[in-house]
């Protein structure tokens, strides 16, 4: 986390989301980080996640699954 930044602030402008999980959604390829805001569980910062991977992420038919199955356990995150 940059020197500038919050713990808990968020890193990103996110854009909502069409999904039963997520709420929205934002990532920063500078950075290489995806935040995402969840309906229940709050807002997730993920770290180091590749433009290529949030390419495909935005490509996904679902991105609740595409989250849980490409991102979730393969990147470090933090709660926001």
């Amino acid at each position: 986390m940059g020197s500038s930044q919050k713990a808990g602030e968020s890193l990103v402008d996110r854009q909502a989301a069409n999904s039963t999980t997520i709420a929205s959604f934002g990532y920063d390829p500078i950075i290489e980080v995806l935040e995402v805001e969840f309906h229940k569980s709050g807002v997730y910062q993920y770290f180091n996640v590749p433009a290529s991977v949030f390419e495909q992420f935005l490509a996904a038919p679902s991105h609740g699954v595409f989250l849980n199955t490409y991102i979730k356990g393969q990147y470090p995150f933090e709660k926001a």
